[in-house]
């Protein structure tokens, strides 16, 4: 069938050399490195990236609260299929928007083999996040799009919206993204793109696609394969993932323990400091000369969000940087006011702190939790949420005894997850990452009942490069202040592009 694809569409649009920006704006949360601060740091030469995770979720809640600004309905309006973005509009759009109390509408949940309506808001909803991050801007400006492995179900739905909207850049990591080069040439060819799913106790392989072909028809327009970064801990990674041509990488971000969101667990047996936070040694550092020798860019990430340490990297031979906390907490960013405005608080008041938290994910791998009052982040906010799993975005698939198919989640009611066969161990601490997340943006869900969803803040643990802002700044920066401010100890050349 993917052969009788390639027959039918044009040929994929020739490759063009792209910008090896120095700054890469990290792909951040649940829309917290949204399309306008992705533009912001796109238009100032650099390499602005937007999350792709959850954005079918965010779509849809936008437009329930009237897309205020017409910005998505100005999106979905250049999407090749007028009819499936009509689809979706007719489905959430509420003229408006809802009652602010007036819960948000289900969407369809992530399986190996999502619903149709389903994979249509996920190729819309991405489509439109990286379209709004490239709006209008020339070719030289460059816009990424950052999924993680561990969301697997939706991975190829993700790339394939954002490949259609032209994204440069495809960043991926919490995992072994071995197979997304593979992905990104079959989408590019029109051909239906494939990856392998991760299913406990699975005694067959199963995939998880997107056929290009049967969501648009055979008249595709032509898209180009984006570079492909890889986000890994450490050389050994990388020096794998290089070996073999077919799952080479065009470059890689070489990610620290310190760096915001999902971390690599520490390598060999768990231990846990006098906190109850993993401890990290030199296993977990990668060596940068073995990396220089791979003759691939490489970026730095973790704890590189000041001048001196942007210098620092390209000395050992990296290309630039990735920085997260200083653009999540910028103006331009996905945050809702008053969450933003609580962390700069903090910030000023040099309380602000974030603790790689070991049990906060359902994924298993340590999540770094800003302590903020009144989030999930405090024991008692914690535990006095009723536990449900309803956007199951981090959900694992699992095999039957039957040979079917069962989603469990960690952080979904210990009952449910004990009846699923899981372990009740690992459901202690885990907590729901999803909603969170979305509180985070003011997409928070509002329950029938009452209940509204608190935030659960993530970040950075290195918080110098943010104290020295808000001390030059005292009412908040902007992306391109934060620009300007990483490339100081840089030669003047180097700050042309700002």
């Amino acid at each position: 069938m993917a052969v009788a694809h390639t027959e039918l569409h044009p040929v994929p649009t020739p490759r063009r050399e792209r910008p090896r920006p120095v700054v890469i704006q990290g792909g951040m949360g649940v829309a917290v490195s949204g399309w306008r601060l992705a533009r912001e740091v796109a238009k100032a030469g650099h390499l602005g990236v937007v999350s792709g995770t959850a954005m079918d979720a965010v779509l849809s809640r936008v437009l329930q609260n009237g897309d205020p600004g017409g910005h998505y309905r100005r999106a979905l309006a250049a999407f090749p299929s007028r009819a499936m973005a009509e689809r979706v509009l007719e489905k959430y759009f509420i003229e408006g928007g809802k009652a602010p109390a007036m819960p948000y509408k289900p969407i369809p949940k992530l399986t190996l083999q999502t619903a149709r309506a389903g994979q249509e808001l996920a190729v819309v909803a991405n489509f439109a996040e990286v379209w709004l991050a490239k709006e209008g801007l020339g070719p030289d400006a460059v816009v990424g799009i950052n999924c993680l492995e561990k969301v697997q179900m939706a991975t190829p739905t993700a790339l394939f919206g954002a490949m259609l909207a032209g994204v440069d850049y495809v960043l991926m990591g919490a995992g072994i993204p071995r197979e997304i080069p593979q992905l990104l040439r079959s989408l590019a060819a029109g051909e239906t793109g494939s990856i392998s799913a991760d299913v406990l106790g699975g005694r067959i392989k199963r995939t998880i696609s997107v056929d290009p072909v049967d969501l648009l028809g055979q008249d595709l327009p032509a898209v180009e394969r984006p570079d492909f970064l890889a986000i890994v801990s450490v050389d050994q990674l990388a020096s794998y993932l290089h070996r073999d041509p077919q799952i080479r990488p065009d470059g890689f971000v070489v990610e620290r323990p310190p760096a915001g969101g999902h971390s690599a667990p520490p390598r060999g047996k768990l231990q846990l400091d006098e906190h109850g936070e993993p401890v990290y040694s030199s296993r977990d550092e990668a060596d940068l000369a073995k990396m220089a020798a791979l003759g691939l860019p490489f970026w730095m990430a973790g704890a590189y969000g000041t001048p001196e340490l942007v210098a620092e990297a390209l000395g050992a031979g990296a290309v630039g940087v990735q920085v997260g906390t200083l653009f999540a907490l910028s103006l331009d960013s996905g945050l809702a006011d008053e969450t933003r405005a609580q962390l700069l608080d903090q910030l000023r008041s040099d309380e602000l702190t974030v603790r790689n938290d070991p049990r906060a994910s359902p994924t298993g791998f340590p999540f770094k939790v800003a302590t903020l009052e009144g989030s999930a982040s405090q024991t008692e906010v914690y535990e006095a949420r009723p536990r449900l799993c309803d956007l199951s975005y981090l959900r694992q698939p699992f095999e039957r005894e039957d040979g079917e198919i069962g989603y469990r989640c960690a952080a979904e009611p210990v009952h449910m997850y004990v009846k699923k066969g899981g372990d009740v161990e690992d459901t202690v601490g885990r907590k729901c990452l999803c909603n969170g997340l979305m509180a985070n943006i003011g997409l928070g869900q509002h329950r029938k009942d009452g209940y509204v969803e608190d935030i659960l803040v993530t970040l950075g643990q290195d918080l110098a490069g943010a104290k020295e802002l808000i001390k030059r700044y005292t009412s908040g920066w902007r992306a391109v202040h934060a620009l300007q401010y990483l490339q100081e100890a840089l030669p003047a050349v180097r700050l042309a592009a700002v």
